[in-house]
């Protein structure tokens, strides 16, 4: 099997990957940045829903991607 890296890859590629790991932690950023705003505000309810997304969901995927 041919191993594919990073390194190897066409430089298209590598700044595809590069720009949607950006994606990813800016949505991820700004989803809790609004779960604790929420939450400053006294929200019982969107407040838990967006830090658990946030947390549980999108920075996992930022970091798996």
């Amino acid at each position: 099997m041919a191993k594919t890296d990073l390194a190897s890859a066409p430089r298209a590629a590598r700044e595809s990957t590069a720009r949607r790991s950006w994606v990813y932690w800016t949505v991820a950023a700004l989803v809790l940045l609004a779960g604790f705003v929420d939450l400053a505000r006294g929200g019982v309810t969107l407040a838990p829903i967006l830090l658990v997304i946030g947390y549980c969901v999108l920075v996992p995927l930022a970091i798996l991607r």
